[in-house]
């Protein structure tokens, strides 16, 4: 008995020593001296030469210069990787989908071929109706009860100007509560909807949002007031416009240009998301380097090109492209964005 115990013994440190130490050090010693690169993240440098990204782990661009990358349910965070897991049939989707769309969407076929929507969305919008029906705020936040609590949630000036709302309308707040036993005492982001059916009523046409003005003394302030036009009007209602005006034709919008990842850190977009794309670059840096703006496009779509590739060597899918290495691709070619 006592001999099988040692056998087995040996056959633990002999496994442990195997597995553990030796196997996990050749791996190492091959990565670091074959694929340096690649095991150490695939960390790649900025201008300056301090680290500025993995080519495996997508994050965000703002910049007009740049190109952006799917949109991502994680917000880009690689310690909380996840798919926004909602279902073609989910109001969340077409409500997230449709706020990308509203602000850059454009018109096919047509005398307004190729022209944006948005600024007849905002006409659309002032108008205050939809489906015949008038209120069209109060219409929005019934419809799309979570974006009416995210707008509350999204910035705390936007739940301050709820609570200020509230102090002036007791009696909204009153029958609230009084319809909602369960919620004594309300918050801003519950309020929401009662706000926005409120707020529809006072300011026909209007919506609210941030509005930035330059005081006597030169200082810049900013706070809510009732606007008729704006991002937010294009991004909110372009889904109520739609519905009013499903005959319009109008472009195509590459796939993955709204919808997120199932990591939510896709480092690629299409080689089609990138053409999309291609005009506000190749546009933004002509302005900055003051250049002929066709000219610049000619060569950032050379750039697109010779960075596209479709995997396992062309054998399968379509072409794509790695957003930071090609966005440092400008920047090497272009200098920093003004």
């Amino acid at each position: 008995m006592f001999k099988y115990i040692v056998k087995s013994i040996w056959l633990l440190i002999f496994t442990i020593v195997i597995c553990c130490v030796i196997y996990p050090a050749v791996l190492w010693g091959i990565g670091q001296t074959v694929f340096p690169f690649q095991a150490n993240g695939s960390i790649v440098k900025g201008p300056n030469g301090a680290p500025v990204g993995s080519l495996l782990i997508a994050q965000p661009f703002t910049k007009d210069e740049y190109f952006q990358p799917r949109p991502s349910a994680a917000s880009y965070d690689a310690s909380a990787s996840s798919s926004s897991a909602l279902a073609p049939s989910n109001y969340a989707l077409r409500g997230r989908v449709a706020s990308t769309l509203g602000p850059i969407v454009t018109y096919k076929g047509g005398a307004k071929n190729g022209e944006a929507v948005g600024p007849d969305i905002e006409l659309w919008f002032q108008q205050d109706k939809f489906g015949g029906s008038a209120l069209i705020v109060a219409q929005w936040a019934d419809l799309h009860n979570g974006m009416a609590q995210a707008w509350v949630t999204a910035d705390p000036t936007h739940g301050a100007y709820v609570d200020e709302w509230a102090k002036s309308h007791a009696d909204v707040v009153a029958q609230f509560i009084k319809d909602n036993p369960d919620t004594p005492q309300p918050k801003a982001p519950d309020l929401a909807v009662v706000f926005f059916k409120s707020f529809s009523k006072d300011n026909p046409g209007k919506f609210p949002m941030p509005v930035t003005k330059t005081t006597a003394d030169g200082k810049s302030t900013t706070a809510i007031e009732p606007v008729k036009e704006g991002s937010d009007i294009r991004s909110n209602f372009f889904d109520m416009w739609r519905q009013d005006n499903a005959e319009v034709a109008l472009q195509d919008v590459p796939g993955d240009f709204v919808t997120t990842s199932g990591s939510g850190l896709d480092p690629h977009i299409t080689l089609d998301n990138a053409m999309f794309q291609l005009d506000r670059v190749s546009g933004k840096w002509a302005a900055d380097s003051k250049r002929d703006a066709a000219e610049v496009r000619k060569e950032i779509e050379g750039l697109l090109q010779e960075n596209a590739s479709a995997p396992f060597g062309g054998l399968a899918g379509e072409k794509i492209i790695n957003v930071l290495q090609v966005n440092l691709e400008l920047t090497k070619k272009y200098g920093p964005p003004s």
